[in-house]
């Protein structure tokens, strides 16, 4: 009976891990998941944390239990400490001692970690960060002790999330960032919506900061420092982002050290060894190039690819299917503000060669004259000489962030900005004017490129 093993019980790893269950039933499956926890959305615990959501048992959309009654081999608290290609083994730790698994087949899905730059006192208590489960966890209880003010370090998706659930907590938020505006993977006519907005919320936004380290008594954290200034806090967000957990493999590595893969997730120079979720690097069908994307949607397709490439490599019929790039499609929001990103930014762009202009807009959630319009801003960027649309952002009030999806599915396309003006988008009054907002966008964007 050949074995397949993988490293990893969240969402690309139990993805895999199903699909060859279901299309490859004589095979065993073996998973080692270093946590006690199994396809969860990590992407809700903000939510959570806010109070939005009951509590973590909500996140979980299968249990080790389930996973079990479908005959698969789920060992938790099995952290993987080394992967032997040649041998076809792989090591791990439990609480009993150190353990060994043999395999025919590989899936590494081992995530990725949260940042944690070597800063003064980055280790006292109160200073968290927020990538899972055992995170969420630490902060419900860090907050039932009553903490007055906190700070959030950095105002990625993460960050800005966070801000919202400790606003809605009742505690005196402040926000330090790095670049001019939040969310810097915007453009700051975007950037500029979301401060005021969280401004209004009465955030304190300190940007053009950086961090220097943290100030602690008795270890715990008692105010978090920048070159010119401290922030008192009694409890701390440490939102620096994240890199892959793809140490195990000796392999070629791209952005941020993610694992090269090919279409299927297949691992270059390494037979009958996959990789996928937040621990690969994947092409950006825009420039071409590999980039460092994690997000549970690609997570999710990655972990269905590769367990049906798994499953085909045992004799299964292969459905066909490939993972085929991204186009770097995120939505988010602060309180009432929805914002939504897809595509390149300038810098990006321009990197990549393109010659590009660009456009913003201001208009409404639905049409202008109907009860409950709200405002809503996009900008957008075009290739000058293709007239290709190369990418939107969003920022607005309830109903904009879907928007994105419309010119994700254009950029997938390769649309130009022509032929995004004259596709056929729904219209009535309570959702849209009569051009769409990203089709007002486009006739902007056609319009600079024509000038």
């Amino acid at each position: 009976m050949p074995r397949l093993v993988v490293i990893g019980g969240d969402a690309a790893g139990m993805s895999a891990a199903s699909a060859v269950r279901r299309l490859a039933p004589e095979a065993e499956v073996v998973v080692l998941e270093r946590g006690h926890d199994t396809s969860y959305s990590a992407c809700g615990v903000p939510y959570w944390i806010a109070g939005d959501i009951d509590s973590d048992g909500d996140l979980v959309a299968r249990s080790a239990a389930e996973h079990r009654e479908r005959g698969i081999d789920l060992r938790l608290g099995a952290e993987a400490t080394a992967v032997d290609v040649a041998a076809r083994t792989v090591s791990y730790r439990t609480d009993d001692g150190e353990r060994e698994v043999a395999w025919d087949r590989l899936v590494v899905a081992t995530g990725a970690r949260s940042v944690l730059p070597d800063l003064p006192n980055i280790d006292a208590g109160g200073v968290h960060t927020v990538k899972d489960l055992v995170d969420g966890r630490r902060i419900i209880e860090a907050l039932t002790h009553a903490p007055q003010r906190a700070v959030v370090v950095g105002s990625g998706y993460i960050g800005i999330e966070l801000a919202e659930a400790l606003v809605a907590r009742g505690l005196e938020v402040t926000v330090v960032e790095q670049s001019a505006t939040p969310l810097p993977i915007v453009e700051d006519e975007i950037g500029h919506v979301i401060a005021d907005a969280m401004r209004a919320k009465g955030v304190q936004l300190v940007t053009g900061a950086q961090v220097t380290g943290f100030s602690a008594e008795d270890g715990r954290v008692t105010a978090v420092r920048t070159a010119a200034d401290q922030y008192p806090a009694d409890l701390v967000i440490a939102a620096f982002g994240v890199v892959p957990r793809s140490e195990l493999l000796d392999v070629e590595k791209g952005a941020k050290g993610g694992i090269v893969t090919d279409a299927q997730q297949r691992v270059p120079g390494l037979e009958d060894v996959w990789a996928a979720g937040d621990c690969v690097v994947t092409k950006d069908r825009l420039t071409g190039e590999l980039v460092h994307l994690p997000l549970g949607t690609h997570a999710n397709k990655q972990g269905l690819v590769t367990g049906e490439s798994v499953a085909a490599s045992l004799g299964a019929a292969w459905s066909g299917r490939e993972f085929q790039g991204v186009v770097q499609t995120a939505i988010t929001k602060f309180c009432d503000l929805e914002i939504a990103r897809a595509g390149l930014g300038r810098a990006a762009a321009q990197a990549a060669g393109f010659e590009v202009v660009t456009a913003s807009v201001d208009t409404t959630t639905s049409a202008g004259y109907y009860p409950g319009a709200e405002p809503m801003t996009l900008w957008g960027i075009a290739d000058r000489s293709s007239r290709r649309l190369l990418g939107v952002q969003v920022a607005g009030g309830s109903g904009a962030g879907l928007r994105i999806d419309a010119a994700a599915l254009a950029l997938w396309s390769g649309l130009t900005v022509d032929e995004l003006v004259m596709t056929d988008l729904a219209y009535a009054p309570p959702f849209s004017s009569v051009w769409s907002p990203v089709q007002v966008l486009a006739r902007s964007l056609a319009k600079a490129l024509t000038a």
